[in-house]
Parts: structure tokens; sequence; C-alpha cells
């Protein structure tokens, strides 16, 4: 019954996405919310200008719809259940402001850093405060260790530290077609590996939803992409990719399933970091996605690389937690 829901879930929400597809990209197109590309950025992304953005809608819809629907065929929908869709949907909400910024009102750079940060934390204040309400551990294990650490109330400065953290990770990673639909999809696949082995049903039913909706979204986000996902999809996705961890008490495992958005993260920390400090820069360009475009690897290539390298993160992750 449970394997008929899982398999279930994953198609129902890839069949939501590619069948919103040919319907919404259309009707971004008509309302001109196209993607306005960087100066900055690689001079071979100025071609993507124009490119419908905010894409990252049909995710959340396929997220949502899938989610309430499967969710109850296995059971009533849990307090976790709605946890992980406010969550996504706040992020994403954050996420869609700051594109229509970009896209309606023409600037370039959309909400402040400030405003998306205080943005980030009222979300995360708000789901630990309800988290708060159920039993819930504080204890932190340290992978391949005996250790682990009861950090009490200091558990929800970690919380919000977590979900602002890999929201904006996934945002920062979200520079190529193609490149977080498939690394987000391997990541929720692992996560929903693991939360099935810990008999955490609703969170294996909510991960794979998301790894329909983006597989879905990748039919027409993969090179050369039709519409990008925009921040409205990248900010959902960190926030429940955290948010995810921590209801399955996998917060520091996520640093190695999420491999991927943590090395694309402490690139852009290190590049700021030493060019301020040194003047010089330690790539060419950061995230890093951006340094392999730059010395000439075409951006399927990178993509794929970094598909694979997420891979064996994943693999990594469930074999450490599972099998040792």
């Amino acid at each position: 019954m449970l394997e008929q829901v899982i398999f279930f879930t994953i198609l129902m929400s890839f069949l939501i996405t590619v069948l919103l597809s040919p319907v919404v990209i259309p009707f971004l197109k008509r309302l001109k919310f196209g993607q306005s590309i960087r100066e900055e950025g690689p001079k071979s992304h100025q071609k993507k200008t124009g490119t419908p953005t905010m894409g990252g809608v049909m995710i959340l819809v396929s997220i949502t719809i899938t989610t309430l629907v499967m969710a109850g065929k296995f059971s009533e929908p849990t307090v976790e259940t709605y946890l992980l869709l406010f969550v996504t949907l706040g992020f994403g909400l954050l996420g869609f402001m700051d594109d229509f910024i970009k896209v309606v009102m023409k600037r370039n750079l959309g909400l402040t850093s400030k405003q998306k940060l205080l943005g980030q934390i009222i979300i995360s204040v708000i789901f630990f405060l309800i988290f708060n309400q159920s039993e819930f551990s504080t204890v932190v294990k340290v992978p391949l260790t005996d250790l682990s650490f009861d950090l009490g109330w200091g558990y929800a400065l970690f919380i919000v530290f977590w979900m602002v953290g890999f929201s904006n990770a996934v945002n920062l990673t979200d520079g190529l077609d193609g490149l977080v639909s498939g690394t987000a999809a391997i990541a929720f696949g692992a996560l929903a590996v693991l939360a099935w082995n810990q008999s955490q049903y609703e969170l294996s039913i909510f991960s794979v939803a998301v790894v329909g909706a983006v597989l879905g979204f990748l039919v027409f986000n993969a090179h050369p992409a039709k519409v990008f996902m925009g921040d409205t999809g990248s900010l959902a996705l960190g926030g429940a990719i955290a948010t995810v961890a921590i209801l399955a008490n996998l917060e520091i495992i996520l640093i190695i399933i999420g491999g991927i958005f943590v090395i694309e993260t402490l690139s852009v920390i290190l590049q700021v970091v030493s060019f301020k400090t040194t003047g010089k820069r330690i790539f060419r360009m950061s995230p890093l996605h951006h340094h392999y475009e730059i010395i000439g690897w075409s951006e399927w290539r990178v993509v794929v690389t970094f598909w694979t390298v997420g891979l064996l993160f994943a693999i990594l992750g469930i074999y450490i937690e599972v099998w040792i």
C-alpha cells in the first residue's frame, strides 16, 4: 500500500508540473515576466534575457496538491505535513515577491538583502514556535561518531540558521539551466529514503512529491531552458530541504546530502573573504558553477558534472546514515 502511495505521489507531482507548463509558460511570456540577466555574469548568459521566470509557481502548486492528496490517501495529514507546506509556501512567497520586483518593477536585484533575510527569519521563527508545541528533540547528532549535542533553547537559533542558510544556498546554486532541478531531485530523493527508513512516511511522501515536481519542471528547464524557476522556486526548495532534515533529525547529514549547495555557498564566501582581505580572487567567478563556465566548460557539462557529484553525495549520506 505505502509503496503504491510513494509511486503515485511522484507520478502525480510529475504530471501536474508537466501539464501546467504548456499553459503557464506562454502566460508568463504574455505578461513579459522575463528574466533579466546580470551584466557581471558570464557573457554567454545574455542570450537568456527574456526567458520566462517565476516558473517555481508550478513547482509549488504541484507539491501542495500532491502532498495534500497523497498524504490524505495514506492517513490524515499531520502537523508535520502542514509545517512542511507552510515553510515551502512561505519561502516561495518571499521568492515570488523578489521575482516580481525584478521582472515587473524592473529592479534587477529584487528585494534588498536585509528585506529577504528578515522574511526568511520570520518564517523560520514561526516554524519553530509551532514546532515547539510538540515533543521534539533538541539533540543534534554528529554522523560517523557517537557524539550528540543537546542544544536546548539554542536549537531555536540553529533552526533559523539552518533554514535561512539552506534557502540561500539553493538560491545561489540556481544559476544554470537545470542545475537546481536536478540536484534538488537527487537530494530530496535521498531524504525520502532516509525518512522511509525512520518510518516517517509523511516526510517521504512530501519529499517524493518534490522530486516529481522538479523532474517535471526539468523537462522544460533543461538546457536550453524554456522557463526558469526564479527565487520563487529556489528559496522554497531550500527552505523545504532544511525543514525535512530538521523534522527527520538529519540536520548534519544534510551537509553531505546537500553537498553541492554547501560547496556553492562556500565558494561565494571564500571568494568574498579572499578579495576583501587580499584583493585576489580564488575563482574566476563565483558561485562555483560560473568558474567552470569561464574556464571553458559548456553549460551542459557543468550541470551534468554537478548532478553526478550531487548523486555521489546523496549515496554517501544514505550509506553513512543507514549502514554505518
